[in-house]
């Protein structure tokens, strides 16, 4: 049952990246300073489909803190908006 919003708390909406790994059901979620800035460059190397790896390496805010994926094992991207207290 959803708990009652208290005065006090306001929510508030983040945005987080999903990225989609070949071979994984669940994606892996990315907060970061600006995500947009994250999906266009992700966005960037799935159109340029090219055969070289590159290594993505960031640093994030939430509960992972730094990440490091080969391009080629980068199947989707995507947004999402999510609101939390």
């Amino acid at each position: 049952m959803p708990q009652p919003i208290s005065q006090g708390n306001q929510i508030k909406k983040r945005i987080s990246v999903l990225v989609f790994l070949k071979g994984t059901t669940a994606p892996l979620v990315l907060y970061v300073e600006n995500p947009l800035a994250l999906y266009e460059e992700i966005s960037q190397i799935l159109k340029l489909n090219s055969s070289a790896t590159k290594l993505i390496e960031k640093n994030t805010l939430g509960p992972v803190k730094k990440v490091c994926i080969q391009s080629t094992q980068i199947c989707a991207v995507a947004l999402q908006e999510e609101q939390y207290i």
